[in-house]
């Protein structure tokens, strides 16, 4: 007996397969474990500054030396994905990342930290060009910010688990024990990776043609005409405002997350007196509040878009909300007078950050093309590193008494980045060419 015929005529629904996030999970645990790399250093380092008879301005020279490569990186990494491709790019960068860590535990004065911590910043900043060009290539725009929020809530998780895990890891391990154990992880994770990743999703043997549909916005039965793509050189990116948007936009934002990042353990440590222990009993919970803004943010944005929201209206629309939550929880974490009180309010700051984050982030691919993107993204990252370094140098400085001007300072870089998302960005939408006015 022949099958009964679809209504009016259409062909029978197909199954649509998930292979994107398939994708975007393995990254946001390749995010996980980038995290557990890079905070191993500021959880261990009251044990670390003893051993090696370092100071508070070593660990500031570190953190910088982290940065600059970390910011080379970023645009080293930006263009190696958009040459090599997501997969190779991917691989290359948690290799060596892997073994960057692992070298710690031969590590014995401020010099050899210092080469390193340089390895390891070039190579740990391919994850988030990576990222967001996967990203643009796995998405729709009504997902994108949702899939982003995926990734960086990995960075959230690493963060949360990392403080406990490297304080259990140093009390049995001792710090370079720890560093060996942790820099093997990313080995593991090579093998899902290079399994799973087989190829574009226009290619990929796993994805069904209604998920390549879904992905590509177009009808299932109706492959796209093909289209001739704009993909400028970094000159010809430095020539659109939007591009400037972006980079000052991260300039102002990125060094509130960097400096609870780079600095939470020993805030904890000097504010209130911790220990490497009472450290990981409390590190984690800020980065609750960021879990909840990355995931939060980017399922509120697609929802706005899903609702006929423009990407332009929800994308800026939901990163000033993001800004609204950041600035006044600031102003709380400098009235804080216990340790609850402080990671309660920096959890509320984390929050706000990550909800803006996530869809600043998503800008580059919803602005540029495919093989652009991760050009963008790394010349963002750069900006941000760039922001983030002022701020690293500032905290010596500004915290011999307390850390509340620091947190005031950061306060007032939110409303900065807003001012340049509004008024240097313009309008979020596809760039076709060269010469286009807004």
């Amino acid at each position: 007996m022949s099958a009964a015929p679809s209504p009016a005529g259409k062909a029978p629904a197909r199954k649509r397969s998930a292979v994107r996030w398939m994708i975007v999970g393995l990254i946001a645990v390749a995010t996980v474990i980038n995290y557990i790399d890079r905070n191993a250093l500021a959880v261990m380092w009251p044990a670390i500054s003893q051993d090696i008879g370092a100071t508070k301005e070593d660990y500031a020279l570190l953190v910088t030396i982290f940065m600059l490569f970390y910011a080379a990186g970023q645009f080293v990494f930006g263009r190696l994905f958009d040459i090599i491709g997501t997969r190779l790019g991917f691989a290359l960068s948690i290799a060596v990342w892997s073994i960057s860590i692992a070298l710690h535990s031969v590590t014995h004065s401020i010099l050899s930290f210092s080469i390193v911590r340089a390895m390891l910043g070039i190579s740990e900043a391919g994850a988030w060009p990576g990222a967001v060009k996967a990203n643009a290539e796995w998405f729709p725009a009504r997902e994108r910010a949702l899939a982003q929020g995926v990734f960086n809530a990995g960075a959230s998780i690493g963060a949360i688990i990392s403080a406990p895990l490297i304080a259990v890891l140093f009390l049995w391990l001792g710090w370079r024990g720890t560093f060996i154990l942790i820099g093997a992880i990313g080995f593991i994770w090579l093998l899902p990776w290079l399994i799973i990743y087989r190829a574009g999703p226009d290619k990929h043997p796993w994805v069904s043609a209604a998920e390549r549909a879904l992905i590509l916005d177009a009808p299932t039965e109706q492959p796209a005409v093909p289209v001739a793509e704009y993909v400028p050189n970094v000159r010809q990116l430095l020539g659109h405002r939007q591009t400037w948007g972006i980079l000052i936009s991260r300039f102002f934002l990125d060094p509130i997350w960097w400096l609870f990042v780079s600095s939470l353990p020993i805030y904890l440590a000097e504010t209130f007196g911790f220990d490497i222990k009472q450290i990981g009993i409390f590190a984690w919970v800020p980065y609750v509040g960021a879990m909840i803004g990355s995931l939060g943010g980017g399922w509120l944005s697609g929802r706005l878009i899903g609702a006929g929201w423009s990407v332009d209206k929800a994308r800026k629309g939901v990163i000033t909300l993001g800004g609204a939550i950041m600035a006044p929880a600031l102003i709380g974490a400098v009235l804080a007078t216990d340790p609850v009180w402080a990671v309660i309010t920096i959890a509320f700051v984390l929050l706000g950050f990550q909800i803006a984050i996530g869809n600043i982030q998503t800008l580059p691919g919803d602005i540029f093309n495919g093989k652009s993107v991760g050009s963008v993204a790394g010349l963002g990252g750069m900006a941000a590193v760039a922001g983030t370094l002022i701020t690293t140098w500032l905290v010596p400085a500004m915290t011999h008494d307390s850390y509340a001007p620091i947190f005031i300072l950061v306060a007032a870089l939110v409303p900065a980045s807003l001012l340049a998302l509004w008024l240097v960005t313009g309008r979020v939408e596809k760039i076709h060419g060269p010469v286009e006015r807004r």
